[in-house]
């Protein structure tokens, strides 16, 4: 998706979340030759993405292209995919149709809990996990929300 082009990153371990640079987000994305502008522009453009980005994106100090520290606007994979949604771009749309589909699919399995159950199931076959494997992990949550539930009980 990023073709090989690098990310910077951060590890919190405080907040133990990965932060990612907007601005390198933005120029793959859009390839604009100044993502820093189009950044500007895009906050301009819509005020809502712009107090969210204010509120929720803090100043992280990352390597810059002079391989000097600096600080810069960085994001949580949550940040970044609210920023997404404002991009208009080919590059985003992908994303967006993703986003879309696993927040459709999400909805689904608020309403019926059984449905989150048979795709963790399915995901662990696709990994190749054992039949064996599988009831062990499921019988393990189990117990696990029985011995919550009396904790919060008792």
């Amino acid at each position: 998706m990023f073709e090989g082009r690098k990310i910077r990153r951060h590890w919190d371990d405080k907040a133990e979340t990965w932060y990612f640079s907007v601005v390198d987000i933005i120029s793959v994305l859009t390839e604009s030759s100044n993502p820093t502008d189009y950044l500007k522009k895009l906050r301009k453009r819509d005020p809502g993405l712009s107090h969210y980005i204010g509120t929720n994106c803090p100043q992280v100090e990352m390597a810059s292209e002079a391989g000097k520290n600096r600080k810069m606007l960085a994001g949580t994979p949550e940040h970044l995919f609210r920023i997404i949604q404002s991009i208009p771009s080919k590059k985003a749309e992908p994303i967006k149709l993703w986003l879309a589909k696993v927040g459709y699919e999400r909805l689904q399995e608020v309403s019926d809990p059984e449905k989150a159950l048979n795709r963790s199931r399915t995901y662990w076959q696709r990994m190749g996990r054992s039949q064996k494997w599988i009831q062990q992990r499921m019988m393990g949550q189990e117990i696990r929300n029985k011995l919550t539930d009396y904790w919060k009980d008792n």
